[in-house]
């Protein structure tokens, strides 16, 4: 009888255990895995976790070292002697470094000496602001000295106001040696003020010790240039965007080979993220997006110019390769995701093509959830294509019972919507409270081939969100979602279409939460910090008056020109650092809609940028997207 009692009690136990699902609390109490390579010796791969603390309102970090083949980790303190250190020298004499160098006369104190409390800012040009910092005449600059006691450090980029590494994102990636040792080459837009911000016309520079002098590699090339790296056999690469001012472009795999620069990927229909050389050099392994999901791909490298490059798809499934970490025999280490684990990092065997995960940080954490599930769907479009649409079903799904569903907006607007795991918006924690979330690849994404990627530039307002509409319709018709309980969520541009859709969607949504979007297209192009991205996608100036596509932007596809049509509740997140859609958007969406009498509620993160990165922000952030959905879905 005993025996029954505690059999019956493990089993209890366990069932308890499954019913276990992803919460706000428990999203934030994941570590947060990212690889920093493979040791000098290839034994090990060396990895830093970081979780963050809502009691102290901060992240911690620690600095592990794991077997390549997989097995036990160990907590290491520093990771500078089992890493190759990219910034010294091949020849071991030199150290390349970046730091902020002052360079021009930005605040009152500093233009009138005797006003030193002046808080005042002066500028000439665009560019005062970026990303979530004013500018203040600081600029980053690359710096390089011996490898000896009080050697002084070298500016090699003295008395430019330019970046480098890039502003807002960029590092140490910005820069590299030759494999002589003899120069540095390193990425900057070489351009000021107004000039800056309306362009993304970035170059690979090479800087030669010797001399002193610095020559343009990329000279003539309009777009981004991008990731510089020499193969193993010295043959510089880098990623290429060819257009001015269109920060989405197709990026390509450029290789120098004799002085002639050869495009690997032109032939190919896609748009890479990152790369890696192999340690032969006859290969590239590249990261990009393809049917809603990241993949690794493959394409070869000749020194004969005129072989046409082959691209090979490697891996496939219901996941995201996120990262290149390095190589092993046969294999290569990567990170990966879905829309129910956070990255990891793996191993994928290139012969036997199969996977081996390596690290299990959050492993124990997942095995006691009742996971969502993820179906991929195609739905077609208005217009007869074939979109691709995520649905994602909460744990335990019954399909006799009915469910509220979210339709989910993207950003960016060509921003690639794959098995990625946010720690905001996060499909798993979704599902886990309950609800359906219909996620489509709408127009303007990459993965589905150039020409769908482009289409979504200048025609915010048109065929996307017949997209939207499309996906969330053919969604409804299953007897399984409550089709009298839709909402509407998204961020950035997919805070512009829930603004948008509130206008136009003809009573299909219950309720809207946008997070930082556009609200007035006008307003927002005098105010970004960006303008090269307003230029592009909506086609130019509100004062171009003989401009068609510029005038659409600001007139039909304006969510504000709609708020005569808004009827259901409301939520609007804004961040008051967010610069690249800035404090009025958001202001201007919940003035109007509390002046209409509509629901309405702001959320304001005075110290968030465009994103919420801060621990109890973040649990503030969850809390007021679920306590909105249930009050009014």
């Amino acid at each position: 009888m005993k025996k029954l009692v505690i059999t019956a009690f493990i089993l209890t136990s366990l069932s308890t255990m499954a019913q276990n699902v992803m919460s706000p609390k428990l999203l934030w109490e994941l570590g947060r895995v990212s690889a920093l390579g493979i040791s000098k010796d290839g034994k090990n791969i060396v990895y830093k976790v970081t979780t963050p603390s809502v009691a102290e309102n901060k992240s911690h970090s620690k600095l592990y070292s794991i077997p390549v083949n997989g097995g036990t980790a160990t907590e290491i303190t520093d990771s500078k002697s089992i890493l190759a250190d990219k910034n010294i020298s091949p020849n071991g004499k030199y150290t390349v470094y970046d730091e902020a160098v002052k360079i021009e006369k930005i605040n009152g104190s500093d233009l009138y000496p005797a006003l030193s409390k002046s808080g005042a800012q002066v500028y000439d040009g665009l560019n005062y602001r970026h990303w979530d910092t004013w500018n203040n005449g600081s600029y980053n600059h690359v710096f390089y000295k011996e490898n000896k006691d009080g050697a002084a450090g070298i500016d090699i980029m003295a008395g430019e106001n330019y970046d480098s590494p890039q502003k807002p994102f960029g590092g140490d990636e910005d820069y590299i040696w030759s494999p002589d040792s003899q120069s540095i080459l390193y990425v900057s837009k070489k351009k000021a003020g107004t000039a800056y911000a309306i362009s993304t016309n970035t170059d690979i520079y090479q800087y030669d010790l010797a001399s002193k002098k610095t020559s343009n590699k990329t000279e003539g090339n309009m777009g981004y240039d991008t990731a510089p790296q020499f193969s193993p056999e010295g043959h510089l690469s880098w990623l290429q965007m060819k257009r001015d001012g269109y920060e989405s472009d197709k990026n390509d795999i450029i290789v120098e080979v004799n002085g002639i620069k050869v495009n690997l990927t032109a032939q190919w229909d896609g748009t890479v993220d990152s790369f890696m050389w192999s340690k032969d050099s006859k290969n590239i392994f590249f990261i990009a997006p393809i049917d809603g999901t990241k993949q690794l791909f493959v394409v070869n490298f000749t020194r004969n110019t005129k072989m046409i490059p082959r691209v090979k798809q490697i891996t496939d499934g219901l996941f995201d390769v996120n990262h290149i970490v390095g190589f092993t025999e046969n294999t290569v280490i990567v990170t990966r995701s879905d829309m129910n684990h956070a990255e990891e990092i793996f191993a994928y065997h290139l012969k036997e093509k199969s996977w081996k995960q390596i690290t299990n940080v959050n492993t124990k954490t997942y095995d006691n959830l009742a996971l969502s599930k993820t179906e991929k769907r195609y739905v077609t479009t208005t217009d007869g294509r074939k979109m691709l649409v995520w649905v994602i079903l909460p744990p335990h799904f019954d399909p006799s019972k009915k469910y509220p569903t979210l339709l989910y907006c993207q950003g960016g607007p060509q921003s690639a919507l794959t098995q990625f795991y946010s720690f905001r918006w996060n499909f798993q924690l979704m599902a886990a409270n309950g609800y359906i979330v219909v996620a489509p690849n709408r127009r303007g994404m990459p993965g589905h081939g150039v020409a769908w990627n482009e289409e979504i530039s200048k025609d915010w307002g048109g065929q996307v969100m017949q997209d939207y509409l499309s996906a969330i319709d053919d969604v409804a018709k299953e007897s399984y979602v409550d089709s009298k309980r839709l909402g509407c969520v998204g961020a950035s541009f997919g805070g512009y279409s829930v603004f948008y859709l509130a206008g136009i969607h003809q009573n299909r949504f219950k309720t809207f939460i946008a997070h930082d979007g556009v609200f007035n297209t006008q307003s927002m192009f005098g105010t970004t910090e960006e303008v090269f991205f307003s230029n592009w996608d909506f086609g130019g100036a509100y004062w171009e008056k003989n401009n068609a596509a510029a005038q659409k932007a600001y007139t039909t596809f304006n969510p504000m020109n709609y708020v005569d049509q808004w009827t259901s509740p409301i939520l609007i997140f804004q961040g008051g650092k967010d610069y690249r859609v800035p404090i009025g958007q958001g202001q201007e969406a919940f003035q109007a809609a509390q002046l209409r009498g509509i629901k309405s509620r702001l959320v304001y993160f005075p110290e968030e940028n465009h994103w919420v990165l801060q621990p109890q922000n973040a649990q503030v952030w969850q809390s007021e997207f679920f306590k909105w959905l249930k009050e009014t879905l």
